[in-house]
């Protein structure tokens, strides 16, 4: 039985949360504020975080980021669910770690939709070591070094660089990474994705940026030369 914690100070929407995902057989322990959370986490093991972004002291967004900071919650599935529904929100929530967005008004259906997805691709996960050359991909410990000089990337930057490393053997559409990595479907010509990718070519510079190849049209994949 996985172990969801939901951080919800509105108690309606923490009630219907705990009824919802108890019905689906999850074992539920909830907070109305992040500092009774992170201190319950010190103690506990739990699979899943669900966090609203308003709380009384210290917010949804800034405990995320706090926890991601924490090597043994750097791949703990996090969902931030909110009433902030503007796409700059949504961005800025996923950049500072979130897994997932879910803006209010929202459906429990999709909720335990989006927690059975992210269970899945969390138990799939195999941390393990790429070396290219003379730079170091380190799963495990989420660090990136060329000719051992550490190489300082943003959460969603090594994320970005991890997936793309681990599907070298195919192309990876744009839609598939907002999807896995920014939680929701690519729409319209949001500059996001081409922001990171730049991003992550400028930091890890010649020859590895160039590894990093456009399919136009289609998506990018790497490519070890």
């Amino acid at each position: 039985m996985e172990h969801i914690v939901v951080i919800e100070d509105d108690a309606n929407i923490r009630n219907l949360i705990e009824v919802t995902l108890d019905g689906f057989n999850y074992k539920v322990t909830s907070f109305e504020n992040a500092e009774d959370a992170l201190s319950f986490l010190d103690k506990n093991k739990v699979d899943l975080l669900i966090f609203d972004w308003m709380l009384p002291g210290m917010d949804g967004l800034s405990a995320i980021q706090y926890l991601r900071k924490q090597k043994e919650y750097q791949d703990l599935p996090m969902i931030m669910l909110t009433a902030k529904d503007k796409e700059i929100d949504k961005i800025t929530g996923l950049d500072y770690g979130a897994d997932d967005y879910l803006t209010k008004p929202f459906s429990v259906l999709e909720l335990a939709a989006r927690i059975r997805s992210l269970l899945r691709r969390t138990h799939k996960v195999i941390q393990h070591e790429f070396v290219i050359g003379d730079m170091v991909v380190n799963m495990d410990a989420r660090k990136v070094s060329i000719q051992q000089v550490p190489i300082e990337l943003t959460y969603k930057e090594f994320e970005l660089l991890k997936y793309l490393l681990e599907n070298q053997q195919r192309v990876v559409s744009r839609n598939e990474l907002f999807q896995t990595l920014w939680g929701f479907d690519f729409v319209g010509e949001s500059r996001t994705l081409d922001v990171h990718i730049n991003s992550l070519r400028k930091k890890l510079g010649s020859p590895y940026d160039d590894m990093i190849k456009v399919v136009r049209g289609v998506g990018y994949r790497f490519v070890m030369e």
